[in-house]
């Protein structure tokens, strides 16, 4: 594919606006926050903005790692840490009026936990903070070391993300040469076995579980086969993976791996609809569809809607063991039904004359946001 072919019909939006939009973009501008993706024009800031998401880049804008797809600055921080990040960029994201706020890093290899002490009390502040606030930690693989998972996933993170990036057969050429396809599932898995831990203990001590769910990403046009995406979807969902997103890569420049072809967006909706068959409970794939996603954060919102009166208890004289388990069970799957609603709703809306993979499943069943670099948080 040519340098600087055109990019196919399907890869152009609708330009940003709405009350919530501009009403974000004013509050960051009174906080002297600039945005990444507004300054990137990225293709997403007016739906994410609109539903209420921020993306906020925790532990500086340095990457220890130099993968081919990413545009983020490759060198070695030596080690420095703002020690007042945490607070202050807990205070700054608590005064926005967001509903869903997804914290992610830059790899921090010089760091002796990766930096999972640090992203773990930003995340514990911000609950403190804002008790009704949904957090994602979209978050590295701390070299293999799973203290750093259990140490992020022990702060309570409503979504634990981590992403494979691209297939296992082009990971070698296009990610870090410290990052590993396997290495990427032995996180997610990790992610996902502490969760199911902390819920067992919390359900023994007779405290409520909060559901926690775990996310990946995969981009493609960028060397795989369509044989490969699904492979690698049944990896994920063999690691316990609840959500996944699946998006058009896009050539940050002339320096990264070049774009090997535009995915047609029947291909995507077919990945989509292979993606619920396996057992995701929610799956976002479409050209402009990114790790950090407006219909798979919406999902989220109104899976683990906090604002609502919740899940009921089971009625009076419900019987316990089996049959109460199938009562709860039956709860969460008519809210599950409900999330699935909703997404499909904002991507009904996104593009309207083209019918949505989740139609089938809600039927039946009754950019990634911008990116705020955590230093324009930090008073100085």
């Amino acid at each position: 594919m040519a340098q600087f072919s055109p990019k196919p019909e399907w890869l152009k939006v609708r330009a940003p606006g709405g009350d919530t939009y501009h009403h974000l973009k004013e509050t960051f501008r009174k906080l002297d926050l600039h945005t990444v993706c507004e300054e990137a024009r990225c293709p997403n800031v007016g739906e994410c903005w609109r539903e209420g998401t921020a993306t906020v880049m925790l532990l500086g804008d340095v990457c220890t790692r130099g993968c081919r797809f990413c545009a983020v600055t490759t060198g070695d921080p030596r080690g420095a840490v703002d020690v007042r990040e945490p607070e202050h960029v807990a205070r700054a994201i608590a005064r926005l009026s967001l509903q869903y706020v997804v914290m992610t890093m830059v790899n921090r290899d010089d760091l002796l936990d990766g930096g999972a002490d640090h992203v773990a009390r930003t995340v514990s502040r911000l609950h403190a903070l804002r008790p009704d606030l949904l957090i994602e930690t979209l978050v590295g693989d701390f070299q293999g070391h799973m203290s750093g998972v259990d140490t992020v996933v022990d702060a309570g993170p409503d979504v634990f993300a981590h992403n494979i990036e691209v297939v296992r057969r082009i990971t070698r050429v296009i990610r870090d040469v410290r990052s590993s396809y396997d290495q990427s599932l032995a996180v997610l898995r990790r992610a996902k076995e502490r969760q199911r831990r902390l819920a067992a203990g919390a359900a023994e001590r007779g405290a409520p579980a909060p559901r926690r769910l775990t996310k990946s990403s995969i981009m493609v046009g960028i060397g795989e086969t369509d044989d490969e995406v699904l492979e690698a979807l049944r990896d994920l969902r063999e690691a316990g993976v609840d959500i996944v997103t699946i998006g058009q890569y896009l050539r940050p420049s002339s320096k990264h791996a070049p774009v090997q072809r535009f995915v047609e967006p029947e291909t995507f909706a077919a990945f989509e609809r292979a993606a619920l068959e396996m057992g995701f409970l929610y799956a976002a794939s479409a050209p402009l569809v990114r790790s950090s996603y407006k219909a798979a954060e919406v999902f989220v919102r109104s899976l683990m809607d906090r604002s609502g009166p919740g899940l009921p208890a089971a009625p009076d004289g419900a019987p316990d063991g089996a049959a109460g388990a199938a009562h709860v069970e039956a709860l969460l799957e008519e809210r599950l039904a409900v999330a699935r609603r909703e997404a499909a709703r904002l991507s009904a809306e996104l593009a309207p004359d083209e019918p949505h993979p989740l139609d089938a499943v809600t039927a039946a069943s009754g950019p990634p946001t911008q990116l705020v670099p955590a230093t324009s948080l930090v008073r100085r």
